[in-house]
């Protein structure tokens, strides 16, 4: 297991690295796919199954389109997207997407309006139990999304369909555009809310690898419900001199951030994490 563990670290170490790099070209949400790559790297490098033809035979929804930087880098680190190319993200005329529309490599949904993952997945699911595929659905959101009450239309259809095959992620940092999410309109407590709705609802760190190793696989056994993951995250997990010096950075302008130094940071990291990982 430790081993595993490790490994994982250093591919979430990685993906931070990868994020910080597209990033630092226009800005843009930095903070987010740093805060997720250890949910990036335990899902598409431990969780999810491969079909035997270079992807996923599991699937996975980005609901909030903002976090499809975390996407970008985990793709970028399996080999599926070059750095090259993630590196125009957002530019004009080009085809890498800040918030990507359905259909792209990696994207299920267009994720622009906030809220529609957690029915559409559901959706998802239920087709794919109907067509008698043993697929599962992983489905990432965030907490300020819980305000929005098509989310909860979703969550209630999931229960009564007993979607066993559906597993939710939320994104749990109490923060979005216009501040914390416990000031704009307070969502918690989210573990209970899950729960009354029928859920198997786990509460975790979204930055232990070890408690996400643990936590999907107990969303695995179980067979009668949907499971969602409670993931509490604050924004530039992993990367201590930006999360000290940008705590509020939903959206970090170029200008804003220090990447040669959140850069340096994570660089010593990865290094010290290859020297341990056999």
């Amino acid at each position: 297991m430790d081993d595993r563990i490790r490994k994982l670290e250093l591919t979430a170490a990685r993906i931070r690295r990868n994020v910080l790099d597209i990033c630092r070209q226009r800005g843009g949400y930095a903070a987010q796919g740093v805060a997720l790559a250890d949910i990036a790297s335990v899902l598409y490098f431990d969780e999810m199954r491969a079909d035997g033809n270079g992807w996923f035979h599991d699937r996975f929804v980005l609901s909030n389109g903002h976090d499809a930087i975390m996407t970008y880098g985990a793709l970028a680190e399996s080999g599926h997207y070059k750095m090259e190319d993630l590196r125009t993200i957002n530019e004009d005329g080009g085809w890498v997407d800040q918030s990507p529309i359905e259909g792209q490599l990696g994207f299920e949904i267009t994720a622009g309006s906030l809220g529609q993952g957690p029915s559409q997945s559901a959706g998802l699911a239920w087709a794919l139990r109907h067509r008698g595929s043993d697929a599962r659905v992983y489905c990432l959101f965030s907490d300020g999304e819980l305000q929005e009450g098509n989310v909860w239309e979703g969550v209630m259809f999931a229960a009564h369909q007993k979607l066993s095959n559906l597993c939710y992620i939320v994104d749990n940092n109490d923060m979005q555009a216009s501040g914390h999410a416990s000031n704009v309109m307070n969502v918690e407590p989210v573990h209970d809310k899950f729960a009354a709705f029928g859920l198997h609802s786990i509460r975790i760190s979204g930055t232990d690898i070890a408690e996400l190793i643990d936590a999907f696989a107990q969303a695995r056994s179980v067979t009668d419900k949907p499971s969602v993951l409670i993931c509490d995250t604050r924004l530039w997990d992993g990367i201590d001199c930006l999360q000290e010096a940008l705590p509020m950075a939903h959206y970090t302008a170029k200008t804003a951030v220090d990447w040669d130094a959140g850069l340096a940071e994570i660089g010593s990291v990865i290094a010290a994490l290859e020297g341990v990982v056999g």
